[in-house]
């Protein structure tokens, strides 16, 4: 059995005041293709499928009808369960019709999911966070134990009333019971959630830039060491760069995001995930590269000219500049940067080799002339920058209007 995940799609997510929906098309594209070319069995979709609670017209068109494609209209089964970007109630509301095209919503924790049958494929199983599937064309069943985001008082809620016992724990036990009865050797087992999930003892993985946090402090994080037994694969969202925080024996990956969301993502190489899983056999997978997106870039400079002729030259590309100079940079400056590329994001200007006397900054001679008050000022609003000529005369023209 072949089956693709994926995750983090943050479907109508902007970077600054730039929209992203065209790199989203062309990467639902891709993925699609992926699916259809590997002639996988299922398709998993790890939460945040969309970056709002009120994602706009045109993401939800994108989100259905990539949905659509990857079910090959009701031929292979898309299970997405919703993250902490997500509304549960929003991704609920069109499960019904969703199921008639082979697609299983899933927005709240230990949903039940109403059993069905199409042509290719039918639920024989459900209870509250569990489902099992049969597909015709293999003669064993796939259990896929699901939860999706929640935060720890709604998790409780949810698993448990007994505020003593450490959300680690409800989880657990809830996972293990599910597993000890449905999870079996004669079928396959999978786990996918949209967690905090870290493996325990290892450094704190950092959440993506911009990303709402689900970890404040050690709250909400979830140690791989509760997966049951029985799973022998887990699918994950919530990261955005792909990693196995499990072994190879029993992987535990983070899928990715389709694009780079922030800048602290530049450089990364996004993927989707292929499993491939039999019963009571070491899972196999594969990560493959998705192609599409505009790179992001942090780029520094300490000269405008040298900056202008790589913006010119990479013009591909979202961009975080920063420029280090003598002084404030000049408005004809930042014209002919921005310009020379209209994927700027940040435009940071940063004074370069310039150290101050903490003192004089908070000592200010308040006898002085107004245009040296006006220096002293700026210097201390700007980290020590000297404001240019441009701005010199501007003020003295407010003052001798």
């Amino acid at each position: 059995m072949k089956i693709l995940h994926t995750a983090d799609w943050h479907l109508g997510k902007r970077l600054d005041r730039f929209s992203r929906l065209e790199e989203q098309i062309l990467v639902m594209d891709e993925i699609v293709q992926i699916a259809d070319e590997q002639n996988v069995d299922l398709i998993l979709i790890a939460g945040d499928l969309f970056d709002n609670f009120n994602p706009s017209v045109e993401a939800i068109e994108l989100f259905y009808k990539t949905l659509k494609r990857l079910s090959l209209n009701g031929k292979r089964p898309v299970i997405a369960i919703s993250g902490n970007h997500d509304s549960p109630s929003l991704i609920d509301a069109p499960n019904p019709l969703a199921r008639e095209c082979g697609i299983i919503l899933i927005g709240h924790p230990k949903t039940k999911v109403t059993p069905f049958e199409l042509e290719n494929f039918e639920i024989s199983n459900s209870v509250e966070g569990m489902i099992e599937l049969k597909l015709k064309n293999h003669d064993y069943p796939i259990r896929i134990v699901h939860t999706s985001f929640a935060n720890e008082v709604r998790l409780k809620e949810y698993f448990g009333e007994n505020k003593e016992d450490a959300l680690n724990q409800v989880l657990a036990e809830n996972w293990k019971d599910i597993a000890d009865e449905f999870c079996d050797e004669n079928g396959v087992n999978i786990l996918m959630t949209h967690l905090y999930m870290n493996k325990k003892g290892a450094p704190i993985l950092e959440e993506p830039e911009g990303e709402k946090p689900i970890k404040i402090g050690n709250a909400d994080l979830i140690y791989s060491d509760i997966i049951p037994k029985q799973i022998q694969y887990t699918a994950l969202g919530h990261l955005h760069a792909f990693q196995n925080i499990g072994t190879k024996e029993k992987p535990v990956i983070y899928s990715s995001s389709p694009l780079c969301y922030s800048f602290s993502e530049a450089g990364q190489t996004k993927y989707v995930s292929i499993i491939e899983a039999n019963p009571n056999k070491q899972v196999t997978y594969e990560k493959i590269a998705l192609k599409n997106g505009k790179a992001l870039v942090r780029k520094t400079f300490d000269d405008v000219e040298k900056a202008i002729a790589w913006l010119t030259e990479n013009q591909n590309t979202l961009v975080e500049l920063t420029l280090e100079s003598e002084t404030y940079l000049k408005a004809e400056e930042r014209k002919l940067i921005y310009n020379a590329h209209h994927g700027i994001v940040h435009l940071i200007p940063k004074v370069k080799n310039q150290e101050i006397n903490q003192n004089q900054l908070h000592e200010i001679n308040l006898n002085q002339d107004i245009q040296s008050l006006f220096k002293d000022y700026f210097k201390s609003k700007h980290n020590a920058q000297e404001p240019n000529e441009e701005l010199l005369d501007l003020f003295n023209e407010i003052l001798n209007p």
